[in-house]
């Protein structure tokens, strides 16, 4: 149980780390960042698909975040969800998808290894 709720954290925060990226003056805390992109998770974890939520989710917060400090922040989130979580590489593949899947062109891709000191 509490592994699949890490997993379900892990997806969340793969996602979004994906979409944003930097922090510095980050006014987007680590809660949001995972509410945001909670309709996300049963499709990263293989037990559903991906639905408009999920899209609009990942939308939303890559619109938020239109700051550096906004993007690192993020970034840091998902980063820690995602070296904590030790996600499979299906996983983490469908993490890494879903912005393309959704619409949304990153300069970067989703790691566990990121340095979002260097996202702008």
């Amino acid at each position: 149980m509490a592994s699949s709720a890490m997993v379900k954290v892990l997806c969340v925060g793969l996602m979004g780390l994906a979409l944003l990226a930097p922090q510095g003056d980050a006014a987007i805390p680590c809660t949001t960042v995972y509410n945001t992109l909670y309709p996300c998770v049963n499709y990263v974890m293989g037990t559903g698909p991906l639905g408009a939520d999920c899209c609009n989710g990942i939308k939303t917060l890559y619109g938020e975040a239109n700051t550096t400090p906004d993007r690192q922040s993020v970034c840091t989130c998902l980063k820690s969800i995602a070296s904590n979580a030790g996600g499979s590489s299906t996983t983490l593949g469908k993490a890494r998808s879903l912005p393309q899947q959704c619409g949304v062109n990153l300069p970067y891709e989703i790691s566990p290894t990121i340095d979002c000191s260097k996202v702008v």
